[in-house]
């Protein structure tokens, strides 16, 4: 599994948990878990980044960082509704920005992995 794919899975499954717990949880509990949720986005976006540098592939990444360093800053400066409607759109943000790398990933690396894996057998069925 490649770091792009998996970063932007944990991307996704973070902002899906930060959107449920938006709604359900009191206003400081979502404080928390958005700070929580932010420092760990944050710090896995930065390190991605670090390792690939500036590529077409760091896009999500770079997003990425800004959401979760965005969604930090807010749970220690707001509160109350303000709090919990900033989380949720933060939360959707960084679902969509892991979904469109998910899907510029598949269709970048991926496609061509399957494509080539796909001539391999029609060429071995051929053979035989």
């Amino acid at each position: 599994m490649s770091l792009r794919f998996g970063l932007g899975t944990l991307y996704a499954l973070a902002g899906g948990f930060l959107v449920v717990s938006s709604l359900t949880f009191a206003a400081s509990t979502v404080g928390w878990l958005a700070f929580g949720v932010g420092t760990g986005v944050t710090v896995l976006a930065a390190a991605a980044l670090a390792r690939t540098g500036v590529a077409r592939s760091s896009y999500g990444y770079s997003a990425a960082f800004v959401v979760g360093l965005w969604s930090l800053i807010a749970a220690l400066i707001f509160t109350g509704s303000t709090l919990t409607w900033l989380v949720f759109a933060d939360a959707i943000v960084l679902v969509a920005i892991a979904l469109a790398d998910l899907a510029l990933h598949e269709i970048t690396t991926e496609r061509v992995v399957h494509t080539l894996d796909v001539h391999d057998h029609s060429e071995l069925a051929q053979a035989a």
